[in-house]
């Protein structure tokens, strides 16, 4: 696992800067304190780097960049490919020679016979960049899934991208803007979209996408490589235990895939289904006690998950650590959150992530499995199987009543409800789309309120279900099954999965230098589990996560398994009128006065009220002073 960033120079341009090139590099030295590298090329119009964790062959030849044996193939990867291994002999035998055995070789060699078709190998996370000198050209790409982040943008004659945002942000030709469009979504999704970021013109490549640059000309093509339904099949043969029979053996495989690696590995435990039976399928096929980390809270202990982590802990003999953090936790270490966090990722997760992940690094335990992506395949929110009630009873009946009806109904909410509830109503009205995605802030009237004039004059015909129709056009031309589950799926695994919950996991892990591996997200436990329709997921009604905990019984305790879901929570709500409440007013409200982004009357409200929407638009304003404002922070974190 690596950071990695790079310069190339448009045409005849200038030659690039080694030293800006290893300031760059050196930015992101927490995502690869092991090893620096940098390359650049004999015309100084190309410039590679990497900084390393080493994971992979421990040795001085994992170095990056690394080239193949000519020098015309150089590459920069962070990532892992589980299965690299067995790449070995085919490619030895068709004449490449290797120097190491390492995964990133292994990718250089592939990229030679295959080309950008190479990546249809790779089973793994990665975003990756290719010089291919031959062609003039570099290769992007990111996994299929997104579990890694690749940014880029154009500047001063040469084209710049980077694992994060600050390392872009260090050349000098990069003006740092914003986007008031993406902020409009950011609101909203609590993340914009891809390919947009916060920051004007920089840009970030979709999951699942490859972008081509033709350094000669400046030419970017972007193309989507791989789709969630890519490997989809749906056999009507199959009754729901040969499902579950396939979905337990294909995440036994996936778990074990993901025990690659020359350091210690270990779980993040919170005592549900999806961590324990992690910790579970890791303990099958290991001779010592797995390492588990969990995380809870002094001064809420509501939200806590202890009783259920140790439980598990227990039952599988781990070797288990735990921590706690407080309110004065979460506030000291804003700083170092709006700094790893890069543009904000609104989800206050982000910040026990951080704390268990420093605890596993302190513990020696440098990978970690983590239980990402199996709500979103099992629907195994609550909010979703209220969504689905919703759909099928009062929403479908008001959708069906004539526009002028829907309209006075519409007009009727206005005065009885607010919030999410209004929101919906006014998406029935509108004829548009239900479900937008798990993580939603604020809705579009909401939005109308908060936003400064200047700002809705800049975004004046722009709404965010412009970001949903594309996703469910692809959706009804590539599903294997229409119901609502699917959707729901398919839109979260396409947007806020990969851009708010991976990105969280990623800039909070590797700001401790920790890599975090998702097995749910293997993909083809993915392609299999998407095969799969609600009504054998869910159980021919409304029960979530029916199929996976018909598939893991017998493998973890039936009293974890049937246990009221919690979810992974953080008390920021209690916080914001508490410890953090004092702080975030004078903050929000001196960021009201001396900007022209939010009417400070609305944001008030939401203070007040102790709502957690509070704590998005601070997380905003918190960012704005620091990566746009220039550094009113601490310059530590500049």
């Amino acid at each position: 696992m690596c950071g990695i960033c790079g310069i190339v120079t448009i045409g005849d341009g200038v030659r690039i800067d080694a030293a800006l090139l290893d300031t760059m590099r050196d930015t992101i030295a927490h995502r690869g304190p092991d090893d620096a590298g940098s390359w650049v090329s004999a015309d100084g119009r190309v410039g590679l780097a990497n900084r390393r964790l080493a994971i992979i062959d421990l040795s001085p030849a994992g170095h990056q960049p690394m080239s193949n044996e000519t020098g015309s193939i150089w590459i920069a990867y962070n990532g892992e490919t589980y299965t690299y291994a067995e790449h070995f002999a085919p490619l030895k035998a068709r004449g490449h020679k290797f120097r190491s055995q390492s995964d990133t070789e292994v990718i250089v060699h592939l990229y030679e016979e295959y080309g950008r078709d190479c990546l249809h190998r790779l089973r793994g996370m990665f975003g990756l960049a290719i010089w291919d000198e031959s062609k003039r050209e570099l290769f992007l790409a990111r996994d299929r899934l997104g579990v890694k982040p690749l940014y880029y943008t154009f500047a001063g004659g040469q084209f710049i991208f980077g694992s994060e945002i600050k390392a872009i942000l260090k050349h000098p030709a990069v003006k740092r803007e914003i986007d008031l469009a993406a902020l409009y979504h950011f609101l909203t999704f609590l993340t914009p979209p891809a390919p947009d970021t916060l920051f004007k013109h920089i840009h970030k490549l979709p999951p699942g996408h490859r972008a081509v640059l033709r350094a000669d000309s400046g030419q970017l093509r972007v193309e989507e490589w791989w789709d969630v339904f890519d490997a989809a099949s749906y056999d009507p043969q199959l009754t729901e235990r040969d499902w579950a029979d396939r979905l337990r053996e294909k995440l036994t495989e996936s778990v074990k895939l993901r025990m690659v690696s020359d350091v210690p590995f270990g779980v993040f435990l919170s005592g549900g289904i999806d961590s324990t039976v992690n910790t579970a399928l890791m303990a099958a096929q290991m001779d010592r006690p797995v390492q588990t980390f969990s995380i809870g809270y002094k001064d809420a202990p509501d939200y806590n998950e202890f009783q259920w982590a140790r439980q598990a802990a227990a039952h599988f003999k781990t070797d288990h650590h735990e921590i706690q953090i407080g309110a004065q936790d979460f506030i000291e270490f804003l700083p170092k959150l709006i700094y790893h966090q890069d543009e904000p990722i609104a989800d206050p997760v982000c910040v026990p992530i951080y704390f268990v992940s420093k605890l596993a690094k302190e513990h020696g335990t440098t990978v970690i499995q983590v239980g990402e992506g199996s709500d979103e395949l099992f629907g195994g929110y609550t909010h979703w199987i209220d969504i689905l009630r919703l759909r099928d009873g009062a929403w479908k009946m008001f959708s069906a009543m004539p526009r002028p009806m829907r309209q006075l109904g519409l007009a009727a909410a206005g005065t009885a409800l607010d919030g999410v509830r209004y929101e919906y109503v006014r998406r029935a009205a509108a004829g548009e789309e239900l479900f937008w995605g798990g993580a939603e802030a604020f809705g579009e009237a909401r939005k109308s309120r908060l936003v400064s004039e200047s700002v809705s004059r800049v975004v004046a015909g722009i709404s965010s279900h412009d970001v949903i129709r594309p996703f469910r056009k692809k959706f009804e031309e590539r599903s294997p099954h229409l119901d609502y589950l699917s959707w729901m799926s398919y839109l979260d695994l396409r947007l806020r999965l990969p851009e708010l919950l991976l990105m969280r996991v990623d800039k909070m892990t590797m700001a401790t230098a920790i890599e975090a591996r998702v097995p749910y997200l293997d993909h083809e436990f993915v392609g299999l589990a998407m095969s799969i329709p609600q009504r054998i997921k869910l159980g021919g009604g409304y029960r979530p996560k029916h199929l996976l905990k018909t598939a893991v019984r017998g493998l973890i305790p039936d009293a974890i398994i049937d246990r009221p879901k919690q979810g992974f929570r953080v008390p920021v709500a209690d916080w914001m009128s508490e410890a953090l409440g004092s702080f975030g007013r004078d903050k929000l409200k001196a960021f009201c006065a001396r900007t022209d982004y939010l009417q400070w009357p609305a944001v008030e409200k939401l203070v007040d009220q102790r709502n957690e929407l509070a704590w998005y638009l601070l997380n905003f304003a918190l960012w704005h002073e620091m990566w746009i404002e220039d550094g009113r922070w601490p310059i530590a974190y500049r």
